[in-house]
């Protein structure tokens, strides 16, 4: 999403989102440089998948997570409330992409008790291990009745091919469609396993839970969109926001904001450091924890109407095509 206005005959373009548009704001900054252009442009980071380097995290992320980790407490229940001798599986897909701090950030939901789910999640940063996944389903199952896995979407084989893609649809920025990843750790466990299995895939409901948005993740959200005004009035170009963190004594967090390079961002990938996670590859372990907790702290308090949320309704305008379609 994008937001061009002109004030003092100066024009100012604000790029809302992930990696694909922090690269495309880089390269207007840098046309407009070329051309002379009086432009200021700033980029503003928005994905609830978390990659985008420099930045402590991207607004939506501590919100997706809540709401997510909220989730899998919720299945967890109800899955452990069923299970018998027979045994069952419960795979929850989620969002990512190629980086799994969504499916990280379920990790939450245990709230310190190794028994509670999710008892195992895979992100795209490691490789899948048929066994070892089948292993822990195994072993989890013969201890508690029943097991509860979160995947990310964009988990790979060893050779680097997505578990879940589908090669034959792509989606607007030319990936393949990740749409299956749960549905095929399904029939794998199912197959080898004989362990009955259920799938939920979250989708669109992850990001647009605002019943469950985290009050941090809001308020840094709006510090982001102050910082990006701030920063093109007041004369700089070619900028993304980024969020500090600042952790005090006490254990508590403060938040800030700074600005860091489009270039420096452009096309670069943030993923999950290696010694946040297991050994054994299959949960995050304390010290992503310890920089997931704060992000989820806090409600945002939202006006209800006939039991329901009330949300404000924008009125669309259309404009006119000027660009013919892409072929």
């Amino acid at each position: 999403m994008f937001e061009v206005f002109q004030a003092h005959n100066i024009r100012y373009f604000f790029y809302i989102g992930g990696n694909d548009s922090q690269d495309t704001s880089n390269k207007i900054h840098e046309e407009a440089v070329k051309r002379s252009y009086d432009m200021r442009v700033i980029g503003v980071p928005k994905t609830i998948d978390n990659d985008l380097p420099f930045t402590d995290s991207c607004p939506g992320y501590g919100s997706v997570i809540k709401y997510c980790a909220t989730t899998v407490m919720e299945v967890g229940i109800d899955v452990a409330s069923m299970a018998t001798d027979d045994g069952s599986c419960c795979i929850i897909e989620v969002m990512g992409r190629s980086a799994g701090w969504c499916a990280a950030g379920t990790v939450l939901a245990k709230r310190g008790n190794p028994a509670n789910p999710p008892h195992i999640i895979l992100v795209p940063e490691l490789p899948f291990e048929e066994e070892k996944f089948l292993a822990k389903v195994k072993e989890t199952v013969a201890a508690h009745k029943y097991c509860v896995a979160v995947v990310g979407e964009g988990i790979k084989y060893p050779n680097g091919e997505e578990v879940g893609a589908d090669k034959s649809r792509l989606d607007s920025f030319g990936h393949p469609v990740l749409s299956g990843a749960a549905e095929k750790l399904k029939e794998i466990v199912q197959g080898k396993l004989s362990t009955k299995t259920r799938t939920v895939t979250l989708g669109y409901a992850q990001r647009a839970a605002e019943h469950l948005a985290s009050l941090t993740d809001s308020n840094n959200a709006y510090a982001c969109g102050e910082a990006a005004v701030r920063g093109a009035v007041g004369g700089q170009s070619g900028f993304m926001v980024k969020i500090v963190r600042d952790a005090q004594s006490n254990g508590s967090v403060k938040w800030s904001t700074g600005l860091q390079a489009l270039s420096e961002v452009a096309n670069v990938e943030h993923f999950i450091p290696r010694d946040w996670i297991s050994e054994d590859g299959l949960l995050p372990n304390e010290k992503f924890v310890e920089y997931a907790q704060p992000l989820i702290e806090g409600e945002v308090k939202y006006p209800v109407e006939n039991g329901l949320p009330k949300y404000v309704v924008l009125e669309g305008s259309r404009v006119e095509k000027k660009l013919a379609p892409r072929g």
